[in-house]
Formats: C-alpha cells, structure tokens, sequence
C-alpha cells in the first residue's frame, strides 16, 4: 500500500508521499490518500486523481470523509509513536465531530506509543486505563497526552497514574463557560501532583465559535493562564472552513508558548495584545 497526505505535521508518517506519483511506477495493490481536516478534501481529491491517471487503484478517506475508524494501526496513517487506544466520545459536543463520526466511547486493542491521541481516554473503563498506563510504563519516551484529559473526569487515581509513568506533556480543554470549574480543579490537582513541568499542563481553547469576541477569548486564556496552564488556541472554523484573519492571528498567538513565555512577562503581553484588539468584537 502506498500512502498519500496532503500536508506534513508532527504525526504524518515519514515513508509517505506529499505530492502525485513519481515518473517510475511503484508496484502496489492500492494508493491511499488520507485526509485528516476538511479543508483538506480538495487537494486530496487533487491528488487522488493524479494517481489515478497514472495507472494506480486509489481510495480517498479519513476523518475529513467520516471515517469512524477501526483498530488502530501504528505507523499506517500515523507516524510510529504515536497510538490510539480508544474511539469515539459519549459527550455531544456541538462543535465536535468525533462522536458524529466515531459514535460512543469504544475501546480497542492497546498498541504500543508513548503520544496518546485518545479523543476521551477517560471516558474508558478504569481495566482499560491501567492497561495503557501499563503499556506506556514500558515505552523509553516519556508519554505525551495529546489526544486530550477531561477535566470533569479527573479522579485522584488518573493523576497516581500520570506521576508515576513521569508524564511529560498533557493537554486539558476549555471550550465552553461550564468547563472552568472543572478545568481549576484539575489544574489544582496536577500541580499539587506536581505531574508535568507547569510549562507542559496545557490546555486547548476552543476560540472563534458562535457569538465569541476577541475579549471573550483573550479572557478566557487568561484565565488559563492564572489557573497555572499554557493556553493553546484552537481556532473553530464550522463546516466552511473559514479563516478570518483577525482570528488567525489571535490564534497564532495563543497556541505559542514561545509567544506566550517570551522575553517579556507573560502579563505585558497580554495588556499589549489587549490594547491592540479591544476596539474590535
């Protein structure tokens, strides 16, 4: 099987290809474009027919098409390392398209990663959850939960666990009003854990949605960042994909951390970028 991307990040695998075929034909059964954002579809299907042309049998799929996924398989669509132990989500979120295209929390086999990109690894059954700290217990890198931890779900335990495998990374979430409450006292729990260095307790926030504003939003990362937390910016785009330059940059912005922890305190970035965007809602 050949694999086909139509952009490189962190997780694409590095045997794959970025562009149409090669001038030499390559022998395989099927070419394989995966597709992980919807704006994406279209230079996927660019390059789809581009295999196509030159003779292969190709598939277009992935999360942009609805895949609901299967068994994970490492290093297929992403790169080795990195593992999925669970799919789905029983929460039904209005922004969030994993529960319509995964359905509730399912778990499957346990392979071998140490960046976890569980959508709701919490939601699982406490056997499932020992199992995979279990099996990030034996990696020789230090795990990394990009996938995301539920605040509302954090129990005392869920936080033994992340001390004792020396958690590098993790990310919370902030998407709406209702999650600060649970948001503070997860934060408060892993910081007296100390789990993570305080610069590595993240937490994504969902900006740009409906009836959000700039100062709606630069609130909310301050917020964040008073609970002790690095703010990632996650620019909700809808269905179009639409990307608003005002909200680009906002975004771009807070989901730096080198930005963010610069030269100057992180307090007199914050009034600066303040100052600069109050007139605009």
């Amino acid at each position: 099987m050949i694999r086909v991307f139509p952009r490189k990040n962190n997780a694409t695998p590095d045997d794959g290809f970025l562009t149409g075929p090669p001038f030499e034909h390559i022998e395989c059964d099927e070419v394989h474009v995966s597709c992980t954002f919807t704006e994406d579809r279209r230079k996927s299907e660019f390059l789809a027919r581009q295999w196509e042309t030159a003779g292969y049998t190709v598939k277009v799929g992935g999360p942009a098409y609805g895949d609901p996924g299967g068994d994970f398989v490492s290093g297929r669509y992403i790169k080795a390392g990195y593992t999925m132990t669970s799919r789905g989500c029983n929460n039904h979120c209005g922004f969030c398209y994993v529960w319509r295209r995964e359905g509730g929390i399912r778990e499957i086999p346990i392979v071998d990663g140490w960046n976890v990109l569980d959508s709701n690894l919490l939601q699982c059954s406490e056997e499932h959850i020992r199992a995979v700290f279990e099996m990030l217990n034996r990696q020789k890198q230090r795990p990394v939960f990009t996938g995301g931890l539920e605040s509302a779900l954090l129990k005392g335990w869920h936080v033994d666990l992340l001390k004792k495998v020396r958690t590098k990374q993790l990310y919370l979430a902030y998407d709406s009003p209702e999650d600060y409450e649970p948001l503070a006292n997860a934060a408060d729990m892993l910081a007296k854990a100390k789990v993570c260095g305080s610069h590595k307790r993240c937490c994504y926030v969902l900006v740009g949605y409906m009836d959000d504003t700039r100062p709606k939003a630069l609130k909310r990362v301050k917020q964040v960042l008073a609970l002790g937390l690095t703010p990632m910016a996650m620019l909700y785009r809808g269905d179009g994909g639409v990307r608003d330059p005002e909200w680009v940059r906002f975004q771009a912005t807070w989901a730096n951390p080198r930005k963010i922890y610069g030269k100057k305190k992180v307090q007199d970035s914050m009034t600066l970028f303040e100052s600069q965007h109050a007139y605009k809602h």
